[in-house]
């Protein structure tokens, strides 16, 4: 594997990742807030949030931004519940507060949340939740599925944001794990993958969700890896590129694939526009690859230059597939992804809780 790796990154015709038009394209995007594109994605602002700073963090540019700003209005986003919505004055959900927790660890800021008060705090109906954690503990359901938030949708992505973001807070002990982990595997199908419900088709997006949750649990012996790697590595198509199911198109975040949480009125892994081969596939398709040491059966490298030939070579960002227009959502999971696959000049990001490896560390285990 070391061999192939050092073949790509020797060749000259690969590319390199524009890191200066990329800053300066998550900053000026951050700013915008009268367009037309802005005032329809506001409710996915603190989703927006995570994936451009986490970006800025993997180049090693997090200082680009004024963190006390950032900080105050993360927190201004959080409802009288405990959670958070995904922008000031919007309803909480566990998607937007997942983001949230994971905007504060890249600043080292968890410790602004009551997590004390939290924890000692009892909970008696999931309506007047009072306490942060505790409003994702309490969105557990009796079959150890999860809900988003109080109105009860279930989705395997809901398993993987709730149980990541009580992980990141130490709080894993609010919720029934082994009938997390239970539910998870019923959703498992015949041939490797996961749903979003039991029954429901396999697709890269939901099997990230549930590899991730499973790994962060320690439950990952469960899972049949040779069958779900043989699945996996079938997403790559001759353009290098990864697709999320069997006769789609690539796209950039399937070669890493960690926001799944975002808004499905905004993109659905049913759309016809997001199935296509498209970028943010190659992080949903790798990281699991990696988390079940399956990724020696894909060509990393013509993965690689796929998202590199995805870049705005201009004004920066990185769009679904190439010549595309470009988007923070994709150019996440295009660096993140090339971060996965070693790119050099980039810092490590973990493919389980979708944070640089030195924030998981930090949060985790205080080093």
């Amino acid at each position: 594997m070391l061999m192939r790796q050092e073949t790509w990154l020797q060749d000259g015709t690969m590319g390199e990742l524009l890191v200066g038009k990329h800053v300066k394209y998550i900053i000026t995007v951050e700013k915008r807030k009268d367009d037309f594109e802005s005032v329809v994605m506001e409710h996915l602002r603190l989703n927006g949030a995570y994936w451009g700073l986490t970006t800025l963090d993997i180049m090693g540019k997090l200082a680009a931004v004024e963190q006390d700003e950032v900080i105050s209005w993360v927190m201004q986003c959080q409802h009288e519940s405990g959670g958070f919505g995904g922008n000031i004055g919007n309803d909480p959900h566990v998607l937007y507060t997942l983001s949230a927790i994971q905007v504060l660890a890249l600043f080292d800021k968890i410790h602004v949340l009551d997590i004390d008060m939290v924890s000692n705090c009892i909970l008696l109906h999931v309506t007047f939740i009072i306490v942060f954690e505790l409003d994702i503990a309490g969105l557990q359901n009796e079959d150890g599925s999860f809900s988003g938030d109080i109105w009860g949708e279930v989705d395997t992505r809901f398993s993987y944001i709730s149980i990541l973001s009580l992980a990141l807070l130490h709080r894993l002990d609010k919720v029934d794990v082994g009938k997390a982990v239970k539910y998870i595997l019923s959703c498992k199908n015949v041939d490797g993958g996961f749903g979003c419900t039991p029954g429901a088709e396999s697709h890269a997006g939901q099997i990230f969700c549930c590899v991730a949750a499973l790994a962060i649990t320690g439950s990952l012996h469960h899972v049949d890896k040779d069958l779900l790697g043989w699945w996996l590595c079938e997403r790559q198509v001759k353009s290098g590129g990864l697709n999320g199911r069997p006769e789609k198109l690539p796209d950039v975040c399937y070669s890493c694939y960690i926001e799944i949480s975002i808004d499905k009125s905004v993109l659905s892994f049913t759309d016809s526009h997001v199935v296509a081969s498209q970028v943010c596939y190659s992080w949903w398709v790798l990281s699991s690859l990696i988390m079940i040491d399956r990724v020696h059966w894909i060509d990393k490298g013509k993965l690689v230059k796929f998202i590199l030939d995805c870049q705005d070579k201009e004004n920066g960002g990185i769009s679904d597939r190439p010549d595309d227009a470009v988007d923070v959502f994709h150019t996440y999971f295009g660096v993140a992804g090339l971060s996965l696959l070693e790119y050099p000049g980039i810092k490590p990001i973990d493919p389980a809780y979708a944070l640089p490896v030195d924030v998981v560390n930090q949060v985790m285990l205080g080093r």
